[in-house]
């Protein structure tokens, strides 16, 4: 696949194909054989459904040909965590345990993408039970960083970031149970958008009412993701969480947006470089710094934010570990000897969580989100670094501390990502944008999160800051592809 093909936007992609510019059997043919090139070299896929791919780029063609009306992804490949059940396509959750299952139906985010035109081009890797912030598992190895070999991809949707980031797939479906879209997105530079609570239908989640993870889009560019979210979008009765929520056009809402000069006039942004943490790379601080400054450019109003925080890291251990240990748990019995060793040092640490202490911290997390909430009360936007640092090496022990400008800082989920976990608990709508490059050429990215129910106006913004530091141009260093 020619490099100009392989990096172009999926908008871009789908105008070729519907002006018969774009053959979609040309296109997934050289995006299956780009995969196949980067495969050895990357490790981001755990399935590729060749024959499904090409059976699918050959309708979509077929329909082209007819004149048929095309829906807005017609024709595009697409990538599906490993997490996210697809029909006739195995599905294994980075375990070992479930090595060969193939579901009978697809989740209800890959029926709508297929619905609006989206070709599965294969399963993108993820820790096992995507319990890990670095994509690695038994299964399948390593997933590398597609800037850096000796880097982590990040975690726990390493497979889909690093897949946008290399020109694997434009667009990709991931998942955030605590930052797993937005710290590979930081970590690979490229755009990782967690909406809010309850916009894209989770169906098959086993706790409708307590959930923390979300369904995601993983991009290269701001309007790729809202081309994205226009079809996983809207209620679902099954979700209760969605149910009743109709969503706005994305796509939409940034083309109703002038591109002027002064297009966050009137926005008002709280800047924090620390939530909860006391570390950050100084490189990724003044990164940061800049990106605020480019808001600040477009219009909009820029302060500090320092209302008091308290790292929530605790209360998230214990809510998503018992939730985890109720899933799961019942594979350690069974399985342990197969099973990834963190996984199990996971598990084995939440194994006594009692019912007090669960509730304890679900009462925690409703304090939290009234203490967030009120914060938008005076800021309509915060930003704030994506990660503490660029990606880690890829061979960090999970357990042990991670290094911030040649200091050792203990607890990597606590360090690290401090700044996206909170935004699960929350429902907060949150988006990581890449804003610059560290001194060994590692990408850093900035957060933005915005009030629940603003997930359009986020986007917005996020397009706005887009176009005044445009990224999409650039390229991971990756010889062995091109």
């Amino acid at each position: 696949m020619a490099d100009d093909l392989a990096y172009m936007p999926a908008a871009e992609l789908a105008t070729l194909i519907r002006t018969r510019r774009l053959s979609p059997v040309e296109l997934m043919t050289a995006t299956l054989a780009r995969i196949a090139r980067a495969q050895p070299v990357l490790n981001a896929f755990i399935t590729v459904a060749e024959e499904q791919a090409l059976a699918g780029a050959r309708a979509a063609e077929a329909a082209v040909m007819r004149g048929e009306p095309l829906a807005p992804l017609h024709g595009l490949p697409v990538s599906i965590k490993d997490l996210v059940p697809t029909a006739g396509i195995r599905t294994t959750w980075g375990s070992r345990v479930f090595a060969e299952h193939v579901p009978e139906a697809d989740a209800e985010v890959v029926t709508r993408l297929k619905a609006s035109g989206a070709i599965v081009v294969g399963k993108t890797t993820t820790p096992e039970f995507g319990q890990q912030c670095l994509t690695q598992a038994p299964l399948f190895g390593r997933t590398r960083n597609a800037w850096d070999a000796g880097r982590t991809s990040g975690g726990s949707s390493g497979g889909a970031a690093v897949a946008a980031a290399a020109g694997l797939t434009a667009l990709g479906v991931a998942t955030d149970g605590g930052g797993s879209t937005r710290i590979p997105a930081a970590c690979n530079g490229v755009v990782g958008f967690k909406q809010g609570l309850g916009v894209v239908p989770q169906e098959y989640a086993q706790d409708g009412f307590g959930n923390i993870s979300y369904v995601t889009p993983m991009t290269r560019t701001v309007r790729d993701t809202a081309l994205m979210l226009d079809a996983m979008a809207g209620p679902d009765p099954r979700d209760p969480l969605s149910a009743g929520r109709l969503q706005p056009g994305f796509v939409a809402t940034l083309d109703a947006v002038s591109p002027g000069t002064k297009s966050l006039a009137g926005l008002r942004v709280g800047w924090r470089p620390l939530l909860g943490n006391a570390h950050v790379a100084a490189d990724v601080l003044a990164a940061c710094e800049r990106a605020v400054a480019a808001l600040a450019d477009l219009g909009a109003e820029t302060r500090g934010h320092a209302a008091p925080f308290e790292n929530p890291e605790t209360l998230w251990f214990v809510s998503n570990g018992a939730y985890r240990m109720a899933q799961f748990g019942h594979h350690l019995a069974r399985h342990r000897e197969i099973l990834c060793p963190t996984f199990v040092r996971q598990m084995d640490r939440v194994r006594d969580v009692s019912a007090a202490e669960l509730y304890a911290a679900i009462f925690a997390r409703t304090a939290l989100y009234r203490q967030v909430q009120a914060w938008f009360d005076d800021i309509d936007v915060l930003a704030m670094p994506t990660l503490s640092r660029t990606a880690l090496p890829i061979d960090q022990d999970f357990f042990g501390p991670i290094m911030i400008d040649g200091t050792p800082v203990p607890n990597l989920r606590a360090a690290w990502y401090p700044y996206t976990m909170p935004f699960n608990l929350t429902g907060n709508p949150a988006v990581s944008l890449p804003c610059g490059l560290d001194e060994a050429g590692v990408p850093v990215s900035i957060q933005l999160v915005g009030r629940v129910g603003e997930d359009a106006r986020l986007l917005r913004v996020a397009a706005a800051f887009e176009r005044a530091m445009p990224w999409a141009d650039r390229r991971p260093p990756l010889p062995e592809l091109d």
